[in-house]
């Protein structure tokens, strides 16, 4: 947004920043203090030992300084800045979004010594000896952690003692996978995952009673040397009996039984009625699993069978149990999932018989059908609007957990125009329709290609109508394509054939002068999209802890190849140049990016991300440029945030009559940025930004005087811009203003490029205002 309105605001927030900053440099941070008292301003620890991880000892001081941005302390400062005496809204809201001083405490840095002990001697350091320093000025303390690990006891022999017998040889055959063996640092975690591990491995092979509470340790340490004798013992399973005596008994292994199988459970009905239950359900056998049901089947035997590893006649696996789970909900037709064993009795005299396991899963659904009506804040790309959708969705569409899903939406935007200075509204309105199918239709149907990947097949249609100030388009798309999960991190998706049939029924004369005048006319004409394209997605970010986390995503497509093919091997003569099909070009082309993206976890709730993106499309054979809506654009707030979206680039290209909506689009695309994003207070975060990159043309015949990629000068047309930004997290969604200064400019002067060194602030063309909805990446 570049309204002079604005400017003076934006003045206005200059210089309550500039307030804040001084009031944060000259408020005394322990003025609240009694006397006495010593604000912990910082602590650090110290060691000789670089096999010793710091950041994993830092966990363990109890006492941490106030938080800090970027080193100064702004919620302790708010904290400071309220009358503690004084019962109002205003000082105790910011006492309520503040931080309280944190005071040095002797006793509390004491136990955080200790505890750091305890830690490193469960490391194997168990001469380890840490000492707290403290070192005052002022009213402000300082304290170091200094830490000695010394030697680390290692593990000389590991011995087993079982009291199962009748696992010892399975255990042994596995040794080769034990996480412990002789050499190793003795590492009480080492000795915890050791215990997991062979609980997931005993349970893999049918003992389904088997814990980790059944495998114990016994150390040595009296052999000197920092040695460790170590004994991995395993007990037996210890059984209750019916007088409520407990026997202990050989560990044994459990086949599966009946597997009866529940798709309309419902867990209220079932409390209410208890042992009338189940006998009010029909019964089918299908690949001798028990599909207890009422009136009909509401998914696909079939469908849940390829969901189902846990299977009658083979022995229990965990792995099977866990796989089960997670297909299960993958149909996106349940809201509880339940696996319950129960053991069947048995009057077989022969105590060598495997016992058998009965397995129930019941399966809560959701409601089959749904309809919504949502209002929503549109971003596209920078232009800020909003807009409606009428949503219906049937989540079992043909019998076999089917997901169709039919939108039709509408939506205004505030297209803002770079070159006039104003807004304008542009209208968008459109259908679309998803049928998603949880297998593969062709050309793989096999069912152990199903059940190790699961697959989906999606079969979508869309129209879109777009109304702009410059012109009228129409997209009418069609797309069949497949996904499935190549492993835990990454994802696979194909689209064999994606059909888009672009029209412009209208455009203004001004914008049909600026395309001829850059020879822009083959990216905005009718034309069709016949593209295959492939997308591959790594992400290793695990939910349920905060942890740094690696995003990569790379796409490919081409179009136009079959096409062009069978004109030419049928000697169809070319119109103008091109092949037509329907009395339509058709785009030829092949495009591919990569996006990387590196989340980095600091302390308390504060992260650094770093991202890289680079894309280039080249358009051959019947093409001359690639589509429209398949360039790119550089600008807004998902990309380089100190300019309006589509107005950088490409290369040092500038011309003022350009700068309407059809000229910043090219070729090429190189971009990075580095976000480092911080908790405020309330419901608001904060962010401060750096961005780098361009846009560049790959065609000689772009008319756009330096629009052009040069390997030995590309360099410098990187346009970098800085800014701060600000969200409010309301869980669900992320409203987000980012505020953009232009550091360096492509577009200016070879030697005035870097604004800050050759002129001052222009409010007007330096700074740009981004809403958007959501994190930028």
């Amino acid at each position: 947004m570049r309204l002079k309105s604005l400017n003076k605001g934006f003045s206005i927030g200059c210089y309550a920043i500039i307030f804040i900053a001084a009031g944060l440099f000259s408020c005394r941070p322990a003025r609240h203090l009694a006397e006495d008292s010593y604000l912990l301003n910082r602590y650090r620890i110290e060691s000789p030992d670089k096999d010793v991880e710091r950041d994993e000892l830092r966990t363990y001081v109890r006492q941490k300084p106030n938080k800090r941005i970027l080193g100064l302390r702004i919620h302790l400062w708010l904290y400071n800045i309220a009358n503690p005496e004084k019962d109002s809204r205003l000082h105790n809201w910011l006492q309520d979004i503040g931080e309280e001083p944190v005071v040095y405490d002797p006793f509390v840095t004491s136990r955080s010594a200790t505890q750091i002990e305890h830690y490193l001697r469960n490391k194997g350091y168990y001469n380890a000896r840490v000492n707290d320093t403290l070192n005052l000025r002022g009213n402000k303390a300082g304290v170091s952690y200094i830490v000695e690990p010394g030697e680390p006891y290692h593990i000389a022999s590991v011995n087993h003692n079982f009291e199962d017998e009748g696992l010892k040889d399975i255990i042994l055959a596995d040794t080769a996978n034990s996480l412990i063996r002789p050499g190793i640092i003795f590492d009480v975690d080492v000795l915890q995952d050791e215990r997991t591990r062979l609980e997931n491995y005993l349970k893999n092979e049918g003992y389904f009673n088997f814990t980790r509470e059944h495998v114990y340790f016994n150390a040595d340490t009296t052999l000197g040397n920092m040695s460790v004798d170590l004994t991995l013992g395993i007990s037996r399973f210890r059984e209750r009996q019916k007088d409520g005596q407990y026997v202990y008994k050989p560990h044994r292994k459990y086949r599966i039984g009946d597997v009866f199988i529940l798709p309309s459970y419902s867990p209220r009905e079932a409390i209410d009625r208890q042992d009338d239950y189940y006998p009010g359900f029909d019964t089918l056998v299908f690949r001798d699993m028990h599909y207890l049901f009422k009136d009909e089947m509401p998914v696909s035997h079939r469908v849940l069978a390829q969901s189902t590893f846990v299977l009658p006649g083979e022995l229990y696996n965990q792995e099977n149990v866990d796989l089960t789970y997670s297909h299960l909900f993958a149909l996106r037709q349940y809201r509880l999932v339940n696996i319950r064993f129960a053991e069947q009795e048995s009057n077989n005299p022969d105590t060598s018989a495997i016992p058998l396991l009965d397995a129930r899963i019941q399966l809560t659904p959701f409601s089959r059908q749904s309809y919504t009506i949502e209002m929503e804040g549109t971003n596209s790309s920078g232009d800020f609007g909003f807009g409606g959708n009428l949503m219906y969705q049937h989540r079992n569409f043909f019998g076999g957990a089917e997901i169709f899903d039919f939108k039709v939406t509408g939506s205004v935007e505030t297209l803002n125009e770079y070159y006039s200075r104003s807004f304008r509204n542009t209208y968008e309105y459109g259908a679309e329709a998803v049928l998603q199918i949880p297998r593969f239709l062709l050309p793989i149907r096999s069912i152990s290609f199903v059940r190790r990947y699961n697959p989906r097949t999606s079969i979508s249609m869309a129209y879109n109508y777009q109304l702009r100030p410059d012109y009228t388009r129409t997209i009418a798309n069609t797309g069949f394509g497949y996904s499935w999960q190549g492993s835990e991190y990454t994802r696979h998706i194909i689209s064999p054939v994606e059909l888009n049939l672009v029209r412009l029924p209208y455009s203004t004369p001004l914008f049909d002068s600026i395309i001829h005048l850059y020879n822009l006319e083959a990216s905005f004409r009718d034309h069709l999209v016949t593209e295959t394209n492939y997308s591959l997605i790594f992400n290793n970010q695990d939910i349920r802890r905060a942890r740094d986390f690696v995003y990569f995503r790379f796409n490919t497509e081409t179009a136009g190849n079959i096409l062009a093919a069978i004109n030419h091997g049928a000697g169809r003569p070319k119109t103008d140049g091109h092949y037509r099909v329907l009395g339509t070009e058709f785009a030829q082309y092949i495009r591919a990016d990569i996006d990387l993206r590196y989340y980095r976890m600091l302390y308390g709730d504060n992260s650094v991300v770093y991202r890289f993106f680079a894309g280039a499309g080249l358009p051959y054979g019947n093409s001359t440029a690639l589509p429209f809506e398949k360039k790119y654009f550089a600008g807004g707030a998902n990309s380089i945030r100190a300019w309006q979206v589509r107005s950088l680039g490409p290369g040092s290209f500038h011309e003022p009559a350009d700068r309407s909506f059809p000229n910043r689009t090219a070729d090429i695309k190189l971009e990075a940025n580095i976000e480092y994003r911080f908790e405020l207070f309330w419901l608001i975060e904060g962010a401060l930004f750096l961005d780098a990159g361009n846009i560049w043309a790959i065609d000689d015949n772009d008319r756009r005087e330096g629009a052009m990629f040069r390997f030995d000068s590309f360099y410098k047309d990187i346009a970098v811009g800085t800014g701060v930004g600000f969200r409010l997290d309301f869980s669900f969604f992320v409203f987000r203003l980012d505020i953009g200064r232009k550091l360096r400019d492509p577009a200016e002067p070879a030697d005035k490029r870097w604004i800050p060194l050759n002129r001052s602030l222009d409010f007007e063309n330096d700074i740009n205002f981004n809403i958007g909805i959501g994190y930028p990446f």
